[in-house]
């Protein structure tokens, strides 16, 4: 497995996992007057996300942040495992493999900063945006060419799936 080039490592994922502050965001946050923090999301992020569920793949997040609105953007597009306060993001993450019963090398990863390093170092198929700490992007077999809340999810769900050829039907053509 280890001499496998990240397409081929591709062909094998069945579950997609994501950080979100850094990854599904771009990392910042706006300060509201009433102590609400408000993030910005990219929609095509959002909508790989929607049409990977719809494909077949089991989708989830790991994050250290507690926002309820994380939560229900995360449930509108489908996504079916939305960790939240995530302290030891590894053992979430082993808690998962467990009760999907699946192997390292079946799971994608996609981390920006120090808290994803050890469940990066587990993964089979750890990427990260571009604008990734160095630690993080030394891990990674792929670094995306988009940053964070830029794209860089929708790059490698897309990936994924033209991989395993479940992004050339019909059904991409719809929300």
């Amino acid at each position: 497995m280890e001499n496998d080039n990240f397409k081929t490592r591709l062909t094998k994922v069945k579950a997609l996992l994501f950080d979100v502050d850094g990854v599904l965001t771009d990392g910042s946050i706006t300060l509201m007057e009433n102590g609400d923090q408000v993030r910005t999301m990219n929609i095509k992020d959002g909508f790989a996300l929607q049409l990977a569920v719809k494909k077949g793949f089991l989708v989830g997040i790991i994050s250290g942040g507690r926002s309820e609105a994380v939560r229900k953007r995360m449930e509108y597009l489908g996504v079916q495992d939305i960790i939240l306060g995530a302290f030891r993001k590894t053992e979430h993450y082993e808690d998962y493999l467990a009760t999907y019963s699946l192997e390292p090398h079946q799971v994608l990863y996609m981390g920006d900063d120090l808290p994803d390093f050890e469940v990066m170092q587990r993964v089979g198929v750890p990427v990260c945006p571009a604008d990734a700490v160095p630690e993080i992007r030394q891990l990674s077999i792929y670094v995306s060419l988009y940053g964070g809340g830029k794209g860089c999810v929708r790059d490698v769900v897309e990936q994924t799936m033209r991989a395993q050829g479940k992004w050339s039907d019909g059904e991409r053509f719809v929300w």
